[in-house]
């Protein structure tokens, strides 16, 4: 039986001992800075952002306020068995990149790559995206402001056809992100956790106002639960296509209608909680690995779930899911639940606000995309999946290497600029869609595999430094919904069929079975038998 205090039984030896704990980073020359507050606002960080700020608006006009509530609790109950299983791991086996490695020991070579490269692709995209957003953001204020001069004043660069990114603001902002993830891991905890600060405080500030003006501080008066009533609470489903301008027609009525709305949100309520599991991705930092890690992944996922269903409790209040501009489809404030919100209060500085938070958002965003898939990278490399070069560190401990390649992705924003280059852009970002359920369904699978591999060699859970509840069950609840969902994404594309909209929504999981089909066939590799599972990686003698 394995000695679960062994160091790592593969490449070299464990580096950064250090006396009186028995749990070390592996090999990857990652030094150990991060603090638990640290790793609760990466993970804020990456979680929080445009699916909050922007997402909910359409959700809420397609599903209506109660069953958009019922979606995010829903899910957030399946993030919860991601969390705690993530965090049962993390803490016995603190290791960068966490569950791609976890997938490698304890399952098939082949998952560990095929979900490592997956998730990572949709990290590095993402980063994109993020650039470009907040390039949308600015022409908010390029569009609006006018302070009685003649003409209005304009932004000092150009922002060429409606709806298009300026590409001077994504370069200058892809050049700062990129050079605060070389700076050493602890001055970017800070950096990161001071940013997320920022989208903390206005959310709980927006939820009081949100109150106020329910109880009757906005023009509007007392609402209470009007909206509730009337248009109700409940919608009957998403939209079809609109045609030459018309008003979009729900694809179904009735019941049935109003289940299928419920339904149609949770894959945004997925997107909006994607990021969550960023707090496992920085295992391999954390200083003191056996107590940072379950304080806080309990503190992020409690965090982050509060504040989601407070926010979409409130919007839920205050905006009739049939208000038009919930339908909006710009990318910057006015499309935000948020300044609609302050709109119908008759609040006309808080647009501006929040517009500013909503870009301070994305680029905190965007700089735990950087962050988290250089991670990513370095444990593929680490597990033979990637090039051995980036595995390599500085004296810091950075993994410049992997932060450069991840980082050199996020130059595919400027394909946006482009009308050529925006439709393969929309097309690549469609893989982050639903990428993050293929990802927590494989976490459940990994959780389950290491309560085999423990039984099999004799390991007691109770041994363990955190142990994550109703177990199995609760690994089994989050495996059975992350696939249910994610095979069933992009079902209302059967109502209202387009061949183009069914690729898009599918094209994350074609590609995961291309990638494991391809790997599984070049290597030939095996399920990981239990007595050969390694549980050592990570943990050395103090």
């Amino acid at each position: 039986m394995a000695d679960e205090k062994t160091p790592r039984v593969s490449d070299d030896k464990v580096s950064g001992e250090k006396a009186g704990q028995d749990v070390e980073a592996a090999d990857s020359g990652l030094n150990r800075a991060l603090k638990s507050r640290h790793l609760q606002f990466i993970a804020i960080g990456g979680t929080i952002g445009t699916g909050l700020f922007l997402g909910t608006g359409s959700a809420l006009a397609k599903a209506g306020p109660a069953s958009l509530l019922i979606a995010f609790i829903f899910v957030g109950l399946v993030v919860y068995s991601v969390m705690v299983a993530l965090a049962e791991m993390a803490a016995y086996m603190p290791v960068a990149g966490a569950f791609t490695v976890y997938a490698t020991r304890f399952v098939d070579p082949t998952v560990g790559f095929t979900m490592g490269w997956i998730y990572w692709f949709s990290w590095t995209i993402t980063y994109g995206l993020e650039l470009v957003a907040a390039g949308l953001i600015l022409q908010y204020w390029n569009e609006t402001l006018n302070i009685g001069t003649s003409p209005p004043p304009r932004l000092p660069w150009p922002t060429g056809r409606a709806n298009r990114p300026p590409a001077l603001p994504i370069g200058i902002f892809w050049a700062v992100i990129t050079g605060i993830n070389f700076l050493p891991i602890r001055w970017f905890g800070e950096i990161e956790m001071w940013l997320s600060t920022i989208k903390i405080v206005t959310i709980v500030g927006f939820i009081v106002f949100s109150i106020a003006i329910n109880a009757g501080a906005g023009r509007q008066g007392y609402i209470g639960f009007k909206y509730w009533t009337f248009p109700g609470s409940f919608a009957e489903g998403p939209f079809a296509e609109a045609v030459d301008g018309a008003a979009p027609e729900r694809l179904v009525t009735g019941a049935l209608g109003r289940f299928v709305g419920f339904w149609a949100v949770l894959i945004t309520a997925g997107f909006s909680y994607q990021g969550s599991e960023l707090v496992g991705v920085a295992a391999g930092d954390a200083a003191d690995p056996e107590k940072t890690i379950p304080s806080a992944i309990r503190w992020t996922f409690w965090g982050i779930f509060s504040l989601f269903i407070a926010t979409i409790f409130v919007l839920g209040l205050n905006i009739p899911f049939d208000n038009q501009e919930l339908l909006n489809k710009s990318t910057n404030a006015s499309a935000s639940p948020f300044v609609i919100v302050c709109t119908l209060a008759g609040v006309q500085v808080l647009p501006h606000i929040i517009n500013a938070v909503l870009l301070s958002a994305v680029l905190t965003a965007a700089n735990s995309d950087v962050y988290s898939s250089s991670r990513i990278l370095l444990a593929l490399a680490e597990e033979g999946h990637a090039p051995a070069m980036l595995t390599k560190t500085n004296r810091h401990g950075t993994p410049y290497w992997s932060v450069a390649a991840c980082a050199s992705f996020g130059l595919l924003a400027f394909l946006n600029v482009s009308k050529d280059g925006e439709t393969v852009f929309n097309w690549l970002l469609n893989i982050t869609a639903v990428a993050g359920f293929i990802t927590w369904s494989l976490i459940n699978v990994c959780h389950l595999r290491f309560m085999s591999v423990l039984r099999h060699k004799a390991i007691p859970r109770a041994s363990l430094p955190y142990r994550a509840p109703f177990q199995p069950y609760l690994s089994w609840f989050g495996l059975f919904f992350n696939v249910l969902i994610l095979m069933t994404s992009g079902f209302t594309v059967f109502m209202d069929w387009d061949t183009s909209n069914f690729f898009a929504a599918y094209i994350s999981l074609f590609l995961f079975v291309f990638l494991f089909i391809g790997h599984k066939l070049f290597y030939r590799t095996k399920l990981v038998a239990l007595a050969d599972a390694d549980v050592s990686m990570g943990r050395a003698l103090a």
